[in-house]
């Protein structure tokens, strides 16, 4: 498949929407800036995605880090922006009722693909994933985005990807690498630190759910988010699509992005929409 056109939103997919992205649940994105739609996608579905993961790390593309210790008994494995490489994500995207879920959470007449992200945590990895948001690390502005973190394994609630409710609101605070926690893109101070979460959880509103196969995590690119290590058993794979909506816009970047784009900005200029063949058009009609 290719996405040359919107996408049309077959009859099973309009009645699954229907019951599983209910009015509440919209409520609940806008309010919390994070969601987890239970059991949105189908087993074969579930089957696809799994097939297409294994697929990347057995051929990753010169995106791919590991971004764990080499002392880490585990391993955190990542890859970037491969849906025009693996059949199997193309049709993920292109089959599953995903980017109208991303449409009725943004409440946005049109969705754009933004990009996959593939994160597999082997049973053992100590390796967190620091509290952070988003955003500041990618090349849009705009308040109507989504990210879908979808996990092919169980994922008990200690691993799981968790919450600050309402931090989508803002500020944007300091984004930091993940190794050593330097300021690389902004400059130290210009931004407000992130708060030790960790050092007082009761203190912050957190959320995260244990999430079983065909369960959808949703979360605005501005909420603050992080996960622990991962015991096991078995790996912790997980794909995450992001999506962009009406209002999002071009702003190239004075740093390195996660993940690059490059050429992009001489093709885009800043603050023009996203219309480009790295970002196709999904859903362009009332859902």
């Amino acid at each position: 498949m290719a996405f040359t056109a919107p996408l049309a939103l077959r009859d099973d997919l309009r009645q699954r929407l229907q019951e599983r992205v209910t009015d509440a649940l919209v409520a609940d994105f806008a309010r919390d800036g994070a969601v987890c739609i239970r059991q949105l996608l189908t087993p074969g579905e579930v089957a696809l995605l799994r097939e297409g993961i294994d697929a990347n790390l057995a051929v990753p593309s010169p995106r791919a880090k590991v971004a764990s210790r080499p002392d880490d008994p585990g391993r955190f494995f990542e890859d970037f922006c491969n849906w025009q490489d693996i059949g199997q994500f193309e049709r993920f995207v292109g089959e599953t009722p995903v980017a109208w879920a991303a449409q009725r959470l943004m409440q946005s007449p049109t969705v754009r693909l933004y990009h996959d992200h593939v994160l597999v945590k082997e049973p053992g990895t100590r390796q967190r994933t620091p509290w952070h948001q988003d955003q500041p690390y990618y090349n849009i502005e705009g308040r109507q985005n989504i990210s879908m973190w979808i996990p092919v394994d169980p994922v008990p609630r200690a691993s799981t990807l968790e919450f600050v409710a309402g931090s989508h609101r803002g500020p944007w605070l300091m984004p930091r690498t993940f190794m050593d926690n330097q300021a690389q893109w902004f400059p130290e101070g210009s931004l407000q630190d992130l708060p030790d979460i960790e050092a007082d959880r009761a203190a912050h509103p957190i959320l995260g759910w244990a999430i079983e196969p065909g369960d959808v995590v949703c979360f605005h690119m501005l909420t603050l988010h992080g996960a622990g290590g991962f015991e096991g058993p078995g790996r912790r794979r997980v794909f995450s699509v992001r999506f962009m909506g009406e209002d999002t816009r071009h702003a190239p970047r004075a740093w390195k992005t996660s993940p690059e784009f490059p050429g992009l900005a001489d093709a885009l200029p800043a603050g023009a929409p996203m219309a480009h063949p790295l970002f196709p058009l999904l859903v362009a009609q009332p859902g």
